[in-house]
């Protein structure tokens, strides 16, 4: 599937380079960017990889781990800080839902000025839930 907005082409299961993938999570600063072989092999070997790019350059990323019928989980979802705000991350989202609407549980964390973004996207937060993790990063 490609949907392509007045800027950007947006595409499920595009293939993709090391260092494109890497520039994009260095310019977030996302440490996963420290570990290029892992981050290469857990984003291709995502349910579904959604990108966006602007002239054939990777402005924007996203996976989804799933099992396929009921439930799936969104771990990473970048666009370039310079490309923010111009509807990128809304395309990359409805790319996603066309494969994952209608599942029964669809779950993300988000921080910062995330969590205002996905919830104009209708994300909530999960009832009384408390977000718990074991992370090796130092970026949250």
């Amino acid at each position: 599937m490609n949907t392509e907005s007045a800027s950007a082409q947006i595409s499920l299961n595009d293939s993709i380079e090391q260092s494109e993938v890497i520039d994009l999570y260095r310019a977030n600063q996302w440490s996963s960017a420290d570990k290029p072989e892992q981050l290469l092999a857990a984003l291709r070997n995502s349910h579904s990889l959604v990108t966006a790019r602007l002239n054939g350059k990777l402005v924007g990323i996203g996976n989804a781990i799933s099992d396929g019928h009921l439930v799936v989980y969104y771990p990473h979802m970048l666009v370039h800080p310079e490309c923010h705000g111009q509807g990128i991350g809304r395309l990359m989202m409805q790319a996603l839902q066309t494969v994952y609407g209608d599942f029964h549980q669809q779950m993300l964390t988000a921080d910062g000025e995330a969590v205002e973004f996905y919830k104009a996207l209708g994300f909530e937060r999960a009832g009384q839930t408390e977000p718990m993790w074991v992370y090796a990063g130092t970026e949250h």
